[in-house]
């Protein structure tokens, strides 16, 4: 089971400004912060993402963020590319994974993939 994980990255206030309004429709907030090198981000009251300014840079990450509709997934993207996040994937359905994976993907400040992802089929509203 996985409790957390950490992405490096060389600029932790630009990092901070971008998840602080990418995660927010997610309902994904930062939570703690270890001085100016680490911020944590979850759900009150656990942290589950956090990022950390590293020496080094590591590449090729790619975390999915579980969204409970479509239309979360769309906001999210909205968010993460007005906080200057790069469009990796426009929202839409992934059919290539499953028939109601409705997938985003943007690239933050440091080139990590960043998703949002819902599983349910679409909503259809009542009569």
């Amino acid at each position: 089971m996985l409790d957390h994980v950490t992405l490096g990255v060389r600029d932790v206030e630009r990092s901070k400004a971008f998840y602080d309004e990418a995660l927010r429709s997610l309902g994904i907030s930062r939570l703690y912060a270890e001085g100016n090198r680490f911020a944590g981000y979850g759900i009150r009251p656990k942290a589950f993402f956090w990022i950390g300014e590293r020496n080094v840079m590591q590449t090729g990450a790619h975390i999915a963020f579980t969204a409970s509709d479509r239309a979360t997934v769309d906001r999210f993207y909205e968010e993460a590319i007005k906080a200057g996040g790069r469009d990796n994937g426009r929202p839409g359905i992934r059919p290539h994974y499953h028939a109601n994976y409705y997938g985003a993907f943007v690239l933050d400040p440091d080139g990590h993939n960043i998703e949002a992802v819902c599983h349910a089929p679409q909503q259809t509203k009542g009569i």
